[in-house]
């Protein structure tokens, strides 16, 4: 286990080489995905008795359009308004780890399963994910209408962190009376980066504890290792699902 609140240069090798090997007998980049979250919810501690200083830990990653599943291109379709362009970047998630049992399973978030990414303009108004593609390095066009050849020299870096210090009251963090100050969020911190086909991928947690921008930094090295995880899996990115029900309470 690991302290969030002494988190130390020790701490992030010993994360980085775990999230390395996350990939090893995995079938699908979800598989990857979801020991990912699952590692970082249950190997980062917080306050003793307390249990994971964080309410939610989640991997998204961007997809097109035209390969999403039938029940994410309605998601993505009933969310935009219109039907998307098959080559339409979606924030898709991959993998979520939290608190409440509805946290823990990809195919029972209300909100976030698969958000349209259409146009700078439409980006620019959904703050959080505009603000972690800037703290990222990257500008939303380079999401939005990737070009794996000029994204080449950025992915063999590790970007700068998403990081909220203080997520009440914060502009860029939605939900503030839905779930930011009900459930006691105080930071919010992501890393990522890009992948050898263009597609952007990032890791967003929200804490119960404060993160401090030294702490934060610390993660941004992270987002390698996450990377190495995944790169086998470009070409096979979902499991197989069986039906589930869509619709919990408190879901997000």
């Amino acid at each position: 286990m690991h302290d969030l609140t002494q988190f130390s240069v020790a701490d992030m090798a010993t994360c980085s080489s775990a999230l390395r090997r996350m990939g090893r007998d995995a079938h699908t980049m979800e598989d990857v995905a979801g020991r990912v979250v699952e590692y970082l919810y249950g190997q980062i501690s917080g306050e003793p008795g307390q249990g994971s200083p964080f309410a939610l830990v989640r991997l998204f990653k961007t997809h097109p359009y035209g390969e999403l599943d039938a029940e994410l291109q309605t998601f993505a379709r009933d969310l935009l308004g219109h039907e998307p362009q098959p080559s339409t970047k979606c924030l898709t998630l991959l993998a979520t780890a939290g608190a409440k049992p509805e946290w823990r399973s990809r195919t029972l978030s209300v909100g976030h399963k698969a958000i349209p990414l259409a146009s700078t303009e439409g980006v620019a108004r959904i703050p959080m994910i505009a603000n972690l593609v800037h703290q990222f390095g990257l500008e939303v066009s380079q999401v939005i209408d990737p070009d794996p050849s000029l994204l080449a020299d950025l992915s063999q870096e590790s970007f700068n962190v998403f990081h909220v210090a203080e997520a009440v009251g914060n502009a860029t963090i939605p939900a503030q009376q839905e779930f930011i100050i009900p459930e006691g969020i105080r930071s919010c911190l992501g890393f990522g980066s890009t992948l050898p086909h263009g597609d952007l991928f990032a890791v967003i947690i929200f804490s119960r504890l404060p993160i401090s921008s030294n702490t934060a930094s610390l993660f941004k090295s992270l987002s390698l290792s996450v990377r190495i995880a995944l790169l086998p899996f470009e070409s096979k990115v979902f499991a197989p699902h069986a039906t589930r029900p869509d619709s919990l309470g408190g879901q997000r």
